[in-house]
């Protein structure tokens, strides 16, 4: 390792922090589109604000509970009854169930996905290692919950927010590629294209998944990892240009020959001593 290119513990602990950062602005982008009732004092403002942001707090909670108790498909009626509220009140704070799923899907980030990743980060891991950690965690974290996976993240929501909250992962990735190719003084143009093309890819096969569980969550995790790690390696091995790639796109490796050596036998063969 030089001495100016840090632990891939490290450049991953920085990513994190980042998308943190991210989630962090949407939360104060989404709480901006709850609006008060009229002109207030600034001590009446900031009031208002704070008990915004406990009240919103307490109801994406409470939402986050329905939709484990009742499934991924229940409506505003239902959630503020689970909550033991008035759906009048739910609209106080949320402009709709978009925005309600938005808050929703920035709360599982925030509370599972980002603290599950910090922890799985540990400072004697490789590049590979690293990788498969990080889709492991993701993988793992939405299996654990199918129904808010369902309810926050699987919905097509129109907001300019429910757009940024998809873009939390890819955020990730982004820096993690920036990161890793400054230190190798690469051309980090295309990062954000990688970042959410293999996001995007990885959601996809996820949401695929998720409707029948056709494979081994282990399976699945193997093939994402074989997917993201093939694509980094690939990129790395042009140092990220563009240029280069399309003026010596990599062959195909060459079929291997699978043909057994000689030895006497058929192939797949056995000797009649040793039947």
């Amino acid at each position: 390792m030089t001495p100016n290119r840090s632990s891939p513990a490290a450049a991953a602990r920085a990513a994190v922090a980042a998308a943190a950062n991210v989630t962090r602005g949407l939360e104060h982008a989404l709480l901006n589109t709850v609006t008060d009732s009229g002109d207030k004092p600034d001590g009446r403002r900031q009031r208002w604000e704070k008990h915004k942001v406990a009240r919103r707090s307490e109801l994406t909670d409470g939402t986050i509970r329905a939709v484990r108790e009742l499934g991924a498909d229940i409506g505003m009626d239902e959630i503020a009854a689970h909550i033991g509220v008035s759906k009048t009140v739910l609209y106080r704070y949320f402009s709709d169930k978009n925005d309600l799923a938005v808050a929703t899907a920035v709360r599982f980030f925030e509370s599972t996905l980002l603290p599950r990743l910090t922890e799985a980060i540990t400072d004697d891991v490789d590049e590979y290692t690293l990788t498969r950690t990080v889709v492991g965690v993701y993988v793992t974290a939405v299996a654990d919950e199918p129904n808010l996976y369902k309810f926050a993240l699987t919905g097509a929501p129109s907001s300019v927010a429910t757009a940024d909250s998809e873009k939390l992962v890819a955020q990730l990735m982004t820096n993690v590629l920036v990161i890793r190719m400054t230190e190798r003084d690469a051309d980090t143009s295309g990062a954000e294209v990688w970042s959410n093309a293999l996001v995007g890819a990885i959601q996809r096969a996820v949401d695929w998944w998720m409707t029948d569980r056709s494979m081994p969550v282990d399976d699945l995790i193997d093939y994402l990892t074989m997917l993201s790690w093939s694509t980094i390696v690939g990129i790395a091995a042009v140092n990220g240009s563009r240029e280069a790639f399309i003026a010596h796109p990599p062959p195909l490796p060459e079929v291997a020959d699978h043909t057994p050596a000689h030895t006497g036998h058929p192939a797949g063969g056995s000797t009649e001593e040793g039947r």
